[in-house]
């Protein structure tokens, strides 16, 4: 999905899912387009197909960067820290991968979207993350 369409993705399914669910699909979503492009490494269109994954990850990335940034963000501070590292460290490898292309690199970043995903659509954490836009 272009990059320019992650508004579109997140209004359209905004109706159906709270915002927990509607983060947990973006950021599967961010995972499942890296993890196609590391599957196809060989393709002719490989680079289109990794730049436009990774700026879809880069948007959905910044955006957390930017609302845990918020200091009337609801998450606790050490959480919200830890998280924002997290994110640097996506962003690092993010750049990384386009820099060296190589399949391996995209791994974690994938492994991160999913796990993270994954733990977003668990019910038993009772504090909201702020929903994607």
């Amino acid at each position: 999905m272009p990059v320019n369409q992650l508004s579109a993705y997140m209004n359209m399914q905004k109706d159906a899912l709270t915002g927990r669910e509607l983060e947990a699909s973006v950021l599967s979503r961010a995972g499942v387009m890296l993890k196609q492009v590391q599957d196809k490494w060989d393709d002719p269109d490989r680079i289109a197909k990794l730049t436009n994954a990774v700026a879809f990850n880069q948007k959905v990335w910044s955006y957390f960067q930017t609302e845990l940034s918020n200091p009337n963000n609801p998450l606790p501070q050490q959480l919200r820290e830890d998280i924002l590292n997290l994110s640097i460290f996506v962003m690092k490898r993010l750049y990384e991968a386009l820099s060296g292309p190589d399949p391996e690199m995209l791994s974690i970043v994938i492994d991160i979207d999913f796990s993270l995903a994954t733990g977003l659509r668990t019910k038993a954490e009772d504090v909201p993350l702020p929903a994607l836009p």
